[in-house]
């Protein structure tokens, strides 16, 4: 089959994928955003019995967090509800229980889909990474400061947090201005909620139920979307070798996980036919990847993914990830 009907045949699939079900849209709204609510109760109460049950109760209770992030992520897609104006209300209301500005993400977040994959076209909705020699060429504390950043110890947990706690809370430098509008609305109105809650259960309940719950949330977050693009035999390519199918199927993984775990990440597992095509509503990517036996690439299995934790940089001579060991071979070679 040429390169050609390859495309054609993939794109007349996914098309068969991408039209969402009202009321099964509304059923997961129901299923992920109630219970979270119900747990956050359930773990300010629990305080009384002791922290203990709190922590325990607090790993459930991001689950259906990071859930509802996926739910949020569909609506920026514009592929959860068929009505525009109904993703744009949805996307936003659940923003403020992931604490996240729906069109400042929903515009970066689609730039990272235009752009996946391609060296020439990095830095925006990714996770920060750099080649061997551009590496090489920056000064010490530029260096020091990558290493930070692509620390696991760092990035999985402070670095996670951080990011959505405060970073999402300022708009970035190329925003416009409904995108800096839009940050600024979900500020005041984050301000008035944890205020409100803070007047119900106390300043010291709110920080111990919500602290646990986001460290959690925004770690396995970022693992996701991170371990999604950073693995064994992933695609990248400069931009006039680039090429959206490889970056989608190669590019992106088949995350393999429990079916427990596909129901708490909205089979966001299925990476490369959400990246081929995101207008398909997370509760059909397994159908499309089940269907057709063009899209049931090789799995990423947890054993294989926790190799992710090395890799730092992209080798554009061997074309692959590599970790910082690789640098003392490129130093032998200056010398």
């Amino acid at each position: 089959m040429t390169q050609s009907n390859t495309q054609i045949r993939w794109q007349a699939i996914v098309a068969r994928y991408a039209t969402p079900d009202t009321w099964r849209s509304i059923w997961q709204i129901i299923n992920s955003a109630v219970p979270f609510i119900v747990l956050w109760a359930a773990m300010a109460l629990s305080l009384r019995v002791g922290f203990w049950l709190t922590l325990l109760l607090s790993i459930p209770t991001a689950g259906f967090m990071v859930r509802m992030f996926i739910i949020f992520h569909d609506c920026c897609h514009g592929s959860f509800f068929k009505d525009h104006r109904a993703n744009e209300i949805t996307g936003n209301l659940l923003g403020l229980l992931v604490l996240t500005p729906f069109y400042q993400w929903k515009r970066d977040h689609s730039i990272h889909h235009a752009t996946a994959g391609d060296l020439d076209r990095r830095g925006t909705g990714d996770v920060l990474t750099l080649t061997v020699r551009e590496y090489i060429a920056l000064p010490w504390y530029k260096r020091f400061g990558y290493r930070i950043l692509r620390n696991p110890l760092i990035l999985f947990t402070v670095g996670s947090f951080i990011d959505f706690v405060i970073l999402q809370r300022f708009p970035t430098p190329s925003a416009g201005r409904r995108e800096r509008t839009n940050v600024i609305w979900t500020n005041v109105t984050l301000t008035a909620i944890i205020i409100s809650l803070c007047n119900i259960v106390g300043w010291q309940t709110f920080l111990l139920v919500e602290i646990p719950i986001l460290l959690i949330a925004t770690s396995a977050g970022v693992w996701l979307f991170y371990v999604q693009h950073n693995f064994e035999g992933t695609y990248w390519a400069r931009h006039d070798q680039w090429e959206f199918f490889k970056a989608g199927v190669t590019g992106s993984s088949f995350y393999k996980l429990p079916a427990v775990l596909n129901w708490f990440t909205g089979n966001i597992g299925y990476h490369h036919i959400h990246h081929l095509s995101p207008k398909i509503p997370n509760y059909k990517l397994q159908w499309a990847y089940k269907e057709n036996p063009l899209f049931q690439i090789p799995p990423l299995t947890f054993p294989k993914s926790l190799k992710s934790l090395g890799y730092r940089l992209w080798d554009e001579e061997k074309n692959m990830l590599v970790g910082f060991n690789v640098l003392r071979n490129y130093r032998s070679k200056s010398t």
